[in-house]
């Protein structure tokens, strides 16, 4: 069930989102009572909040109702938490905001998914800063890649760096260590809380710029989102790599290890 500021939201309540589409969010998966990384998708709400609408977002409020979100779900859930005004439409979105919170539960990717096949895409994320609801751009992309035969897209700059996918930030395994393209991407949770992880192991892990020039060098490559943790990429356009590396494993171990926050 959707909840909307904690009670059941109608189909009323979120036309507004539909038609307008102006508003953040987050995504977590819930497991045993407990979120990996949740202090930190909380303060991303908080953060885009202040940018997207210029307002403060009672984080304890929305934890409440989170808790309140999961209670009737099974376990393992993914809930996406999203801010919007309901009140504010296309003519003034720069109107004083009251944000409002939805709860949108929905059943756990698989603990161990497929390893995709991806291609470059020429594109860039409005204010990547901010993991706004503005996906349009980005699921197109992701479309047009699927109809062509791939499973997704991964997107380079205009100087041909390496960024992120759709919905997912990228990394590569090299010479045992975890490199993240240093590309412009939306900062992702999931990886920000696993090269903790990893830095806490004493794996070296570096930020560099990556062009598909580079891929060969290469050892692994991976994605990571809240939904479904660490994800082999098998391939880049033509470049391919072995899904099943033990780096890969590593990193997953890694992930699975870090402690989770009782919501």
């Amino acid at each position: 069930m959707q909840l909307l500021d904690g009670a059941p939201a109608s189909a009323a309540d979120l036309q507004p989102l539909a038609l307008t589409g102006f508003g953040h969010f987050t995504t977590v998966r819930v497991e045993r009572g407990g979120v990996r990384g949740l202090a930190r998708h909380l303060a991303r709400l908080a953060r885009d909040c202040r940018t997207v609408f210029r307002a403060e977002l009672d984080i304890a409020t929305v934890r409440d109702q989170l808790r309140a979100a999961i209670a009737d779900e099974p376990d393992p859930v993914v809930v996406r938490v999203t801010v919007f005004d309901p009140r504010i439409g296309v003519e003034r979105p720069g109107a004083d905001a009251r944000p409002r919170v939805l709860m949108t539960p929905r059943p756990a990717a698989p603990a161990r998914p497929l390893a995709l096949r991806v291609r470059t895409v020429r594109f860039a994320r409005e204010l990547p800063a901010v993991k706004h609801t503005g996906l349009f751009g980005a699921l197109h992309a992701r479309a047009e890649a699927q109809r062509d035969g791939w499973d997704d897209a991964v997107f380079a700059d205009g100087a041909g760096r390496l960024a992120e996918g759709p919905t997912w930030n990228l990394g590569f395994v090299r010479d045992g260590g975890v490199v993240w393209p240093a590309a412009e991407a939306l900062p992702g949770v999931t990886a920000e809380v696993l090269d903790d992880a990893l830095r806490a192991r004493s794996v070296p892990s570096s930020t560099a710029a990556v062009t598909p020039a580079d891929l060969p060098r290469m050892d692994a490559a991976f994605a990571t989102n809240a939904g479904f943790g660490v994800r082999p990429i098998a391939s880049i356009d033509g470049v391919a790599w072995d899904p099943a590396h033990p780096a890969l494993e590593r990193l997953e171990t890694a992930y699975l290890g870090i402690p989770l926050e009782q919501v």
